[in-house]
């Protein structure tokens, strides 16, 4: 990589990345959008690559953007965490056990980075994880058999006995076959998407936040396949079979798939789904959980630095 890349050219880009538009990342940084523009056009000068495709429907990244964005959010990762260690001190940090509670989808999509950030921050802790559905983890944090869980935190059946935190909030979209009929429209309404077959993702209360939204709306759209196979989800999506609105955070376009799954905005407005902390109530919480929930934060505020 170049070494005339800035750290501040980073925060611009993943910003634009995270928010698919110059004037949504200007909003989110509180700079003026000629000045992110001008930041991203050098950016790419510098490495001579396209890292967007720049289209009506916003700021889209390119399979060299992708592979860019995540080595940026490296790159900011670990300066966050060379801050820590001088802040706090190499040797400062707590030891002892750590029970960390996840479920299968935020574990596909959010512990990797963050298990490794905890384990340089705090190599004499030794982590357990365990993976399980939302309500189990619920179960298991009010008995105090985990310390902290990563689950979504605005779907809990049990919200007067934990604490939520939220680290991510993500949009849905509409994944649709490439060929479909609705992807002619740059956004789509959920009535127009209640008259085509659904595809139903049942994993992490997803699918009961989305029956919500269909009855708020009074539709009711016949449902293909119920599945908690997300890579299931993808290939029946990409075959025709259906439709599916999920959180932006599951659609990764560089996989073998994204040739034929292309997603499209929500006319009408959605609850966000929320990933974040969750903990017992009243809970005085170990250092080490301390810790990984701090090292947890930093992750969130860097990606959206």
């Amino acid at each position: 990589m170049s070494s005339h890349v800035t750290l501040r050219q980073f925060r611009y880009f993943i910003a634009v990345a995270e928010t698919g538009s110059v004037a949504a990342a200007s909003r989110m940084l509180a700079i003026a959008q000629s000045a992110v523009t001008k930041s991203l056009q050098e950016l790419e000068d510098e490495l001579g690559q396209t890292l967007f495709e720049r289209s009506s429907r916003g700021m889209q990244l390119t399979p060299q953007g992708h592979r860019f964005l995540a080595g940026a959010r490296k790159v900011l990762g670990a300066v966050a965490d060379a801050t820590r260690v001088v802040e706090t001190g190499a040797d400062s940090g707590p030891s002892g056990t750590l029970a960390i509670g996840v479920t299968s989808l935020v574990a596909g999509y959010y512990l990797s980075e963050l298990f490794s950030r905890f384990r340089r921050s705090c190599p004499q802790v030794e982590l357990f994880v365990a993976e399980d559905t939302p309500r189990f983890l619920e179960h298991l944090l009010i008995n105090g058999e985990i310390d902290v869980a990563i689950m979504l935190a605005n779907a809990l059946s049990e919200p007067q006995a934990l604490v939520a935190e939220t680290l991510t909030r993500s949009a849905s979209r509409v994944w649709m076959a490439a060929n479909h009929p609705l992807a002619e429209l740059e956004e789509v309404t959920l009535a127009q998407c209640a008259a085509h077959d659904q595809v139903v993702l049942e994993a992490d209360r997803i699918d009961e936040l989305m029956h919500a939204a269909w009855a708020r709306h009074q539709l009711k759209p016949r449902t293909v396949l119920k599945t908690s196979s997300l890579e299931a989800v993808r290939s029946l999506v990409g075959a025709g079979a259906g439709i599916a609105v999920l959180p932006d955070f599951l659609y990764r376009p560089w996989t073998l798939d994204a040739e034929h799954v292309d997603v499209r905005r929500l006319r009408d407005e959605l609850p966000t789904i929320d990933v974040g902390l969750v903990w017992r109530r009243g809970l005085a919480l170990k250092p080490a959980a301390l810790e990984f929930i701090d090292v947890a934060r930093e992750q969130s505020r860097s990606r959206r630095a």
